[in-house]
């Protein structure tokens, strides 16, 4: 402990919804002082923080303070309160952590705070191998994610209430091939089971309840895309610009545009592979000795955005046939398997998302691809 420059606190916190433990290793303490807090105690947390930075030392003399906890429920508010009360504070990847991998490792919030607290002094120090922190969103920024993401858990519940629908039917032999039509009611009435007899009144209320529930679904998905329109028309919505660059291409939609805008291009990258590598799209090799193979994917990334960018590559060669991308795939493939296709839409969706970047960053369209206005 006697290396801890001696302006620096070091502090980390290990949080949950009940306790909040923090962990703090002073330049003049010999071992780390651990405080145990009650969830959500911003005042107590800030204190102690502000007790380590003058411990010691003049009041006047206030040291630098140093502080991280991991990414998770509790998202960055808590970065920018400590921010505010002007202590440097980093968010952590706990998926960048070195991992103990003994067959029952020991793990406790105590544990984890103080391993958070050594690694933290490694990363200060230059060694940035330790862990990798996350890029802090401006609130802008996060709160234009949540119009995307609210429509994709509407569209899953969407399919859930359809799928619990034809069930229901399935079991009396009875097949309606839109669920999801506003004339479900009269569908209904005097609907008989698939031998002739009436449908039994218990099961008849559960299916008209779960209609109801999907028309509500259905309610909020329209109205959310129509908030989402009017957002698209303000100026000062993040990655807006960006957005309708990417809806002039034929293929792409508005809820496409706005999730790869707000999730991934609103972003900075260094180059083509660490926009690859932020969407968990690079492969993963496995090489040990005489073994050499690929475990797929990474699948570290942004998980929105990957699902997006398969589902675009699959757009991209319906609607882009003559595009450059488009003939690399077929060339590619030929007439390969399933499973040789599948693998190369994912290299596909790669090269996509990279072009699309080049598109909103330097106006360089697609080669070969058409604009919605030429189609």
């Amino acid at each position: 402990m006697a290396d801890v420059p001696s302006s620096t606190c070091y502090a980390a916190i290990d949080l949950s919804k009940a306790r909040w433990v923090v962990a703090v290793l002073a330049p003049e303490d010999d071992e780390m002082r651990l405080y145990r807090l009650d969830g959500f105690d911003v005042a107590g947390l800030v204190d102690v923080l502000n007790a380590a930075r003058v411990q010691g030392a003049d009041d006047s003399m206030r040291r630098r303070v140093v502080c991280c906890f991991e990414t998770g429920y509790d998202g960055f508010w808590l970065q920018r309160t400590l921010e505010a009360h002007g202590i440097e504070t980093l968010v952590v990847d706990p998926g960048s952590f070195l991992v103990n991998r003994r067959a029952r490792p020991a793990k406790t919030d105590r544990i984890d705070a103080v391993r958070m607290v050594e690694m933290l002094r490694r990363y200060d120090a230059g060694d940035r191998s330790v862990f990798s922190t996350v890029r802090i969103p401006s609130v802008a920024e996060e709160d234009s994610k949540r119009i995307h993401r609210e429509r994709i858990r509407l569209m899953r519940e969407k399919t859930g209430h359809i799928n619990r629908i034809r069930a229901l039917l399935a079991l009396q032999g009875v097949r309606i091939a839109n669920p999801a039509g506003k004339k479900w009611r009269r569908k209904l009435e005097g609907l008989r089971t698939a031998d002739g007899r009436p449908f039994p009144q218990q099961l008849m209320r559960e299916i008209v309840r779960s209609f109801e529930r999907l028309e509500m679904v259905c309610e909020m998905a329209s109205a959310l895309e129509r908030e989402r329109d009017e957002l698209l028309a303000e100026t000062d919505l993040p990655g807006r610009e960006k957005a309708h660059l990417l809806e002039r291409l034929r293929g792409i939609g508005r809820h496409s545009a706005l999730l790869l805008a707000s999730e991934v291009y609103v972003r900075s990258f260094r180059n083509r592979r660490h926009l690859a590598s932020y969407l968990g799209l690079t492969p993963s090799p496995h090489a040990s000795g005489d073994v050499e193979r690929c475990q797929g994917i990474s699948k570290a990334g942004n998980r929105q955005a990957r699902t997006l960018s398969i589902e675009l590559a699959w757009s991209w060669l319906r609607y882009q046939p003559r595009s450059a991308l488009a003939q690399w795939f077929r060339a590619h493939t030929g007439a390969q398997g399933a499973g040789r296709r599948k693998a190369a839409i994912v290299a596909l969706a790669r090269k996509l998302v990279i072009a699309l970047w080049r598109y909103v960053e330097t106006g360089l369209v697609p080669s070969g691809a058409v604009m919605k206005a030429e189609a």
